[in-house]
């Protein structure tokens, strides 16, 4: 059930309070509520029909049968931000996960996030030169380490401001299967650009190569070589002509892509990666959740890299527990964590008072549910829990993931990048069962990826109506 009352930075579903600004207001004695939270809370998508003058909505839950047009381009409903230049950096991984991230906030939002942040104030050992991955962007955004504007934090000036704070929270950011085309196409339609990747010999928008037809902004590359660019999918086009592609391809199609080269690259930024080609679509991310950066107080967690590994019982399920000292009387509302597959079933508790180990067994049981994707993925508490100040709390959180034999998302030293990983920051504990915990540094050396979201409690004067 969902309740509003008029201009209030609020609503109410199920007797919880989510924070949206305004979540419902009142006009010449009217009443307007946002179409994207209807939709979001009912499990629709909507887009305005430009040609037609009309919104058209449409389910996306599974098993819906919904029909994608044959053709479809961000650029055509405003939701497509602006093309820019990665210079001669390595820096291409991070334009295209924030050109996907703005793409996410468009039309309602225009945002131009500073590349040059995230490239200097993520946890990797990595420079501007380096180049790097789609995973340091989701570790950098879902951290709250950024992302921040363009204008406060110029690209490539060779400085950086590490004081600036997140000018939106990520907090849902989904992984679609590898050449997954449906499950791309719905995640364009519904959500936005999806970060993607390819094989290229190209170095710029000047280059030339055996598998670009510039004429036809058309790019195929089939062989065995790995990805060694990011870019964005910004729609599709099933009927573009495979006589296009100087590769030899079965059949038509392209996913429209929007690179970092400028807009003297292909069209005007634009170009059409073929649905053949060996690399594009195998490496996919895009943003489910982006909120408002007053959502939540605070942030408890101890894996700024993020996802670098995973940890198990070789089997499907296992339990993992982060321990935290609280910083001040705060609700612990939410908590974060990785799946590393679909369809993972998950419960997650509370222990509002931790002394050791055997506090594990009051756990309170505060969200359970089923997450179709892999990713990283906020859950709200169907109630928040109450902890104190300067007393240990822990988030506890069981994962089931078909095919999986080691579910747990973990932060450790594993390469050159994550050498300089912090494992001092932690205190993490992990349960074949929920009953025997060991210890994760001491075993493993290693930080689990799991995150709570405080909130200062309400104030008198702005508490929830009686149920």
């Amino acid at each position: 059930m969902l309740e509003f009352e008029p201009n209030k930075n609020y609503y109410i579903r199920n007797k919880e309070k989510i924070k949206k600004s305004p979540a419902m207001i009142r006009k010449n004695d009217r009443f307007y509520l946002p179409l994207e939270l209807l939709m979001d809370e009912f499990g629709y998508v909507s887009q305005w029909d430009m040609e037609e003058n009309m919104v058209v909505v449409q389910s996306m839950m599974p098993d819906d049968g919904v029909h994608l047009p044959y053709r479809y381009d961000l650029r055509d409903n405003g939701r497509a931000p602006k093309i820019r230049d990665q210079g001669p950096y390595g820096t291409c991984w991070a334009f295209a996960s924030l050109t996907a991230l703005e793409s996410a906030l468009l039309p309602e939002t225009e945002m131009q996030l500073s590349v040059d942040h995230m490239n200097h104030n993520h946890s990797f050992t990595s420079s501007l030169k380096d180049g790097g991955q789609y995973t340091m962007a989701m570790a950098y955004l879902a951290a709250w380490q950024g992302p921040v504007l363009e204008k406060d934090d110029p690209y490539g000036d060779g400085r950086t401001d590490s004081s600036l704070t997140a000018v939106k929270h990520v907090q849902d950011m989904h992984i679609i299967d590898a050449k997954n085309l449906d499950g791309i196409k719905k995640a364009v339609f519904q959500y936005g650009g999806v970060e993607s990747c390819i094989y290229t010999t190209l170095q710029n928008a000047d280059g030339d190569s055996p598998y670009y037809n510039r004429e036809k902004y058309a790019y195929c590359y089939k062989g065995e070589e790995k990805p060694n660019h990011d870019v964005v999918i910004i729609g599709w086009d099933d009927s573009f002509p495979r006589e296009y592609f100087k590769t030899d391809v079965a059949d038509d199609g392209a996913l429209i892509c929007q690179n970092s080269w400028g807009s003297d690259f292909g069209d005007d930024g634009v170009f059409y990666v073929s649905y053949y080609d060996t690399n594009i679509g195998t490496h996919n991310l895009v943003f489910t959740g982006v909120e408002d950066a007053d959502n939540y107080d605070k942030l408890y967690q101890s894996d700024l890299c993020g996802w670098v590994g995973q940890m198990g019982y070789n089997k499907e399920s296992i339990y993992g527990a982060n321990v935290f000292m609280a910083e001040e009387e705060e609700d612990i509302a939410a908590a974060g964590f990785y799946t590393t597959g679909k369809n993972t079933s998950y419960q997650v508790y509370i222990v509002p008072e931790f002394a050791d180990i055997s506090s594990m067994d009051s756990r309170i049981l505060v969200a359970e549910g089923r997450l179709s994707n892999a990713g990283y993925h906020t859950i709200r508490f169907d109630q928040s829990i109450r902890v104190a100040k300067n007393r240990k709390f822990a988030v506890v959180v069981w994962l089931s993931t078909p095919n999986e034999v080691r579910p747990m998302a973990i932060e450790y030293a594993a390469d050159e990048l994550t050498q300089e990983v912090n494992l001092e920051d932690g205190e993490g504990y992990v349960s074949a069962q929920g009953k025997i915990w060991s210890d994760v540094k001491e075993s493993s050396d290693c930080n689990l990826c799991i995150k709570a979201y405080a909130r200062r409690p309400w104030q008198q004067t702005d508490s929830l109506p009686d149920a």
